[in-house]
């Protein structure tokens, strides 16, 4: 992605290179390979956007795999909080970050235990209608200036996700498509 985030499967392991951040990933149960357009939307703008810098937080409603909070770990956020209402997502997420070696950044959570915090950015790769139900929720959890990344949308659907988050406040700065499916990204 972005010829800087490479993924591979658990059981390969690629010479390292400088330049380039790694991942190994096994998604077992829980969904997020890298392989569906909605996700690989998510991991190109990370890829391209995420510097590294210290005392940063990333919130990744949706986490499933942990695809999306690992890789933004890797590209340089500090702190990344991962949630899913799937308790097999969980497991994955937790098993992902341990066999990236960052498990202390990668913090799990089913919705009801993510604590109250205020992130620079907050990514939620989910289906167009939690997205519209979560809007307020999901603005809830961003510092001002923060940059919110949004997938899982049919081209059809942009419109009504993008007006229920221009009414929490946030100004849309992107839209991007990618087959039949939209990225859209915006700030707070």
């Amino acid at each position: 992605f972005a010829d800087k985030l490479w993924l591979y499967p658990y059981n390969q392991h690629p010479a390292e290179d400088e330049h380039r951040c790694y991942m190994n990933l096994e998604p077992g149960l829980a969904f997020g390979s890298g392989e569906h357009p909605t996700t690989a939307l998510c991991l190109e703008w990370l890829a391209k956007n995420i510097k590294p810098k210290s005392n940063t937080t990333i919130i990744d409603y949706g986490c499933g795999s942990g695809i999306l909070s690992i890789a933004a770990v890797k590209l340089g956020i500090t702190t990344a909080l991962a949630v899913d209402n799937d308790p097999q997502a969980i497991l994955a997420t937790s098993e992902n970050a341990r066999r990236n070696n960052v498990l202390d950044n990668v913090s799990v959570f089913l919705p009801n235990e993510l604590p109250y915090i205020e992130a620079d950015f907050v990514v939620a790769n989910i289906l167009a209608n939690p997205l519209i139900e979560l809007s307020s929720h999901i603005v809830g959890h961003m510092k001002p200036g923060s940059k919110l990344i949004l997938s899982g949308i049919l081209q059809e659907q942009t419109d009504e996700v993008a007006l229920a988050y221009m009414n929490c406040g946030i100004t849309i700065s992107e839209i991007t498509r990618k087959g039949a499916w939209i990225r859209i990204v915006g700030q707070k």
